[in-house]
């Protein structure tokens, strides 16, 4: 794989001509020929697929060219592009509750909770599938199949003594599997557009407000980080937005163009995740049981964000979206894009992380003392 070289195997020389040392340093700090090459093939790539219609076409064609590349051990994405997308799209998201829309979210509170824990219950319900097919202990199975963040199902379920490469694989399976085929199907069976209870009207886009728009961005998420903030680069700047918005202080809406290059940025980093998870060497039956159960989960939820939808009277396809078993980022990045509620996504996607992290050790003991899932024992072929 190419590298990029040394100052001392360029032969760099203080005495060289100023010219010459500029150009070796520049070149020490320039692009490799990996990244290059990602970054050109994901724009042709994510280009064509947005010129033809797809929904996402960034999103999934820098997803789909950084797959390929990453195959044939050609791809490399510098490490800060999935930050600095993030950052761009917690801005994005944010920048949509005014205070009205923010009245309109907490009024759905109860129908997200019971969304939430529904959505608990459904990864349970299919856990038992997939330990039959990945012939694992029940205890993976659980942390397979429970539709949380990958990060945060893989740390919880290292705190309980699952086998978390199985873990990891599972939810990065039902990820990708979500980030491909939900925009396609959203685009097919809803119209563009939501509640107008949920739309926001936005300033226009000021250059200069802007950037300090971005910068105040960029310095939530390094406060965030700091303080151990899940997920900081996207929650701090969207609480920075929100605050901003609520209270008619926002200085400026962000432009399309940079909300089409933070899709471009999660596209190719969820590629270059899922290869880093090895994917490609994992069992066969875990690759199977994570597929089957991603399906599964996915067509379980769908029904149940119809039905909560039907009773609550609410835009069926943002409470789907909402319902969703993938990343949050991806989910606000195609609820954006489709312009469907997307603070109400947010919300619904929002308490359910929340709610994993509270309820998912409760429902552990559950499964275990009613004997739907035992520990330790793998299934039986």
């Amino acid at each position: 794989m190419p590298a990029v070289q040394s100052d001392a195997r360029e032969g760099f020389d203080a005495r060289r001509p100023r010219g010459v040392a500029a150009f070796i340093v520049i070149r020490s700090l320039a692009l490799t020929e990996d990244h290059l090459r990602t970054l050109i093939l994901c724009l042709l790539a994510g280009g064509l697929l947005t010129v033809i219609g797809l929904p996402l076409g960034w999103m999934v064609g820098a997803f789909i060219a950084t797959a390929y590349l990453t195959s044939r051990r050609a791809a490399a994405v510098p490490a800060l592009v999935r930050p600095a997308g993030l950052v761009v799209l917690g801005l994005t998201l944010g920048q949509g509750f005014t205070a009205p829309v923010a009245q309109a979210v907490e009024d759905t509170l109860p129908v997200m909770l019971a969304g939430g824990v529904m959505a608990m219950l459904t990864g349970l319900a299919v856990a038992p599938l997939y330990r039959r097919l990945a012939r694992s202990d029940g205890r993976t199975a659980f942390f397979a199949t429970i539709p949380g963040g990958v990060v945060a199902m893989a740390m919880l379920a290292a705190r309980a003594g699952a086998a978390v490469p199985a873990v990891m694989a599972a939810q990065s399976i039902r990820m990708a599997l979500v980030v491909v085929a939900y925009p396609a199907l959203m685009a097919l069976v809803a119209a563009r557009g939501g509640a107008s209870a949920f739309d926001a009207v936005l300033p226009p886009v000021h250059w200069g407000g802007l950037a300090l728009l971005l910068l105040a961005g960029a310095a939530a998420a390094w406060v965030g980080a700091r303080a151990g903030i899940a997920n900081a680069a996207m929650f701090a700047p969207c609480l920075l937005a929100m605050a901003l918005s609520a209270t008619g202080a926002l200085p400026s809406a962000l432009p399309h163009w940079l909300v089409d290059a933070a899709q471009l940025a999660m596209g190719a980093s969820i590629a270059m995740h899922l290869a880093g998870e090895g994917l490609g060497r994992a069992p066969r039956r875990l690759v199977v049981a994570g597929l089957a159960a991603a399906v599964a989960i996915s067509l379980l939820l769908v029904v149940v964000g119809l039905l909560l939808a039907w009773l609550a009277g609410l835009p069926a396809a943002a409470v789907v979206l909402g319902m969703a078993p993938g990343g949050m980022p991806e989910m606000m990045v195609t609820a954006q894009a489709l312009q469907h509620a997307v603070p109400l996504v947010l919300g619904f996607q929002l308490l359910r992380m929340v709610l994993c992290h509270l309820l998912v050790g409760p429902l552990w003991r559950v499964a275990t003392a009613t004997g739907l899932l035992r520990p330790d024992a793998p299934a039986r072929r």
